[in-house]
């Protein structure tokens, strides 16, 4: 499919047609790209998608222990931070 290149304030834009929208079940957030002189649109990802499944398995596998053994709790860290 053709398209023209519009003007939008001090950019520029295409329409994309309602039903390739609903065809690539892309939402109102997008990623772009460019590959090989390409202009390549993506669904926007998630960046934290399916941490709390994670969190759980580790959970469950007694893997969620705090891995920096260097934190070295102070007077401070004691008397003054609240969680």
């Amino acid at each position: 499919m053709k398209t023209n290149i519009i003007r939008i304030g001090n950019s520029q834009g295409i329409r994309i047609p309602k039903i390739i929208l609903e065809q690539s079940h892309i939402g109102t957030e997008v990623e772009l790209e460019v590959k090989d002189k390409k202009i390549v649109i993506s669904p926007a990802s998630k960046p934290r998608q399916g941490w709390e499944k994670k969190f759980q398995r580790m959970t469950e596998k007694s893997d969620d222990r705090l891995i920096d053994k260097s934190r070295i709790i102070t007077q401070w860290d004691s008397d003054e931070w609240e969680w």
